[in-house]
């Protein structure tokens, strides 16, 4: 297997995308992520856009924005985590700041083809791409894929549950500790997603009781208030940081 990146291969972009979407259908309607629709990243950072190849075939893409870290005003990793990372990317890029460090935002595998290792290639395609660009970091705000079944625990909870090898019961926590990465904080407002019961009712396709509700595809519950007809989704992330030696 081999990486490539978009800013080589653009003709990559389209059958990157077809391998899956980051999430449920509500997840869409996180109004940061507008600011990273594939298009837009392809035109403003393609060579942070790569495509694990297995032959001809992309199997997996990762995909990241460079932002300036650690700075006076940035001492510590945003607690607002996945949206956090988006939001100094765009600020670093409209200022004119070189970036320091590399976030990964997306690593999507083929359904077909996971099991296999391909996200720790693509993960470490990640690492030399930070390398080769003379960046300093690669951090994530990792999502970690079997809180869905634990939506109502809370990360620290989620996070304490251990195999008895050490390493996390968590798949996709588990993969990034593997090749070291270390853990370095809980980003408790990583993804923010608002919107009325009926908004929620065409997302989920379930009608939200009042109080806490776990939905498909969520890590965390939405909150409903149907005096004030609205639904509120704040999910955490993990921020984990992967050595670049």
């Amino acid at each position: 297997m081999h990486v490539q990146n978009l800013s080589t291969r653009p003709d990559l972009l389209e059958p990157a995308l077809r391998l899956g979407d980051i999430g449920s259908e509500f997840m869409q309607h996180d109004p940061v992520a507008i600011l990273t629709r594939a298009r837009r990243l392809v035109e403003r950072w393609p060579e942070f856009f790569l495509v694990v190849l297995d032959g001809d075939v992309p199997v997996a893409r990762a995909v990241s924005v460079p932002l300036t870290f650690p700075a006076p005003e940035r001492e510590h990793l945003p607690d607002h985590g996945w949206d956090g990372a988006i939001i100094w990317a765009v600020e670093d890029a409209l200022d004119g700041r070189p970036p320091t460090a590399l976030s990964a935002l997306d690593v999507q595998v083929a359904a077909d083809r996971r099991g296999e290792g391909i996200a720790a290639v693509a993960l470490n395609g990640l690492r030399e791409r930070a390398r080769d660009s003379g960046l300093d970091r690669l951090v994530v705000p990792v999502r970690p894929t079997g809180k869905a079944r634990h939506a109502m625990l809370s990360m620290d909870d989620y996070l304490s549950r251990r195999r008895e090898d050490g390493l996390s019961e968590d798949p996709w926590l588990r993969t990034h500790e593997r090749l070291g990465a270390r853990f370095v904080k809980v980003a408790p407002f990583a993804m923010t997603i608002t919107g009325t019961l009926e908004q929620w009712h065409e997302w989920t396709g379930s009608a939200l009781k009042p109080g806490p509700n776990a939905v498909e595809g969520g890590i965390a519950p939405v909150l409903a208030s149907p005096e004030q007809n609205l639904g509120v989704y704040v999910e955490a992330n993990v921020w984990l940081e992967h050595p670049l030696s």
